[in-house]
């Protein structure tokens, strides 16, 4: 697999999973042919953290700044304002020199590629149903008005979640439905918006997964990009593992299968896909 080249959309490295062994958990990434990270932020928090591992690894890493669904409590907007704050400070377009000086920061060599991870999440709970629904609104038309692509969660929700891209659709510059592991139905309403992906990880290795048949009916391969929402979600073999983006090989070739075609395919397909959309 050495010869492929990929890249992974979606892996929480920043975490404290991966806290004792950050470098080798990369090079092994760069040993199986990955060429780029893409951390999202789930948090105010985790937007630090994303930052500070992708200024470590400049050449590698790249930060998503956003609110999780799951992390939307009753101080969401306090929470938004912090993060629209690091997002200014690290999106080139938004702010001149004087206006960085009122808000106390200064443009980072760490450039935000999209607005992520945000969405919509009831499957534990619906306690703050309408938070989440008005928080990420809000961070839809971020990403309208700083023209990044969106990193979208979605559990459970997807009606009210597409009820809201609509809204948006033709402003929108695109984005990734993350780890989507849905029925023909549920993948054609999201390939609806054309300038949108799907996030394809681990659930495609999964023994009773019926996605690998889902994809190829219905799915262009112009359609999708790789993931491996790391440290979870790890593909067969490596499933009850600690998930990383080496791993991302297995997915590759079960796509390869699914679809009749090389496992380079895939990878040049999905590269131009992340291309397209995130502009990097």
């Amino acid at each position: 697999m050495s010869n492929l080249n990929f890249i992974d959309t979606h892996c929480h490295l920043d975490g404290e999973e991966f806290a004792q062994d950050r470098d080798a958990v990369i090079q092994r990434a760069r040993e199986a042919g990955c060429t780029a990270i893409f951390l999202p932020a789930i948090d105010v928090p985790s937007c630090h953290t994303v930052l500070d591992v992708c200024a470590h690894y400049p050449d590698f890493c790249r930060p998503m700044l956003g609110l999780h669904p799951e992390e939307v409590r009753a101080d969401w907007r306090d929470q938004l304002a912090a993060i629209k704050k690091t997002i200014n400070c690290h999106c080139n377009a938004t702010l001149s020199k004087r206006e960085l000086s009122t808000v106390n920061c200064q443009l980072s060599t760490v450039n935000c590629i999209a607005i992520g991870e945000v969405g919509l999440d009831y499957y534990w709970s619906r306690e703050f149903e309408q938070e989440q629904l008005l928080a990420f609104e809000e961070q839809v038309r971020w990403a309208v008005e700083l023209q990044l692509p969106l990193m979208i969660h979605c559990r459970k929700a997807q009606n009210e979640m597409v009820a809201i891209i609509k809204r948006y659709a033709k402003d929108l510059p695109g984005g990734v439905f993350h780890c989507f592991t849905g029925n023909e139905q549920e993948a054609r309403q999201l390939l609806e918006f054309d300038r949108f992906v799907l996030g394809i990880g681990g659930v495609l290795t999964f023994k009773k997964s019926h996605l690998p048949e889902t994809l190829a009916a219905v799915v262009p391969l112009d359609r999708i990009v790789l993931e491996t929402d790391a440290p979870y979600m790890a593909p067969v073999p490596m499933r009850g593992q600690r998930n990383e983006s080496a791993y991302i090989r297995h997915v590759i070739t079960r796509l390869a299968e699914a679809y009749g075609v090389s496992e380079e395919e895939i990878c040049e397909r999905t590269t131009e896909n992340v291309t397209r959309v995130f502009g990097v």
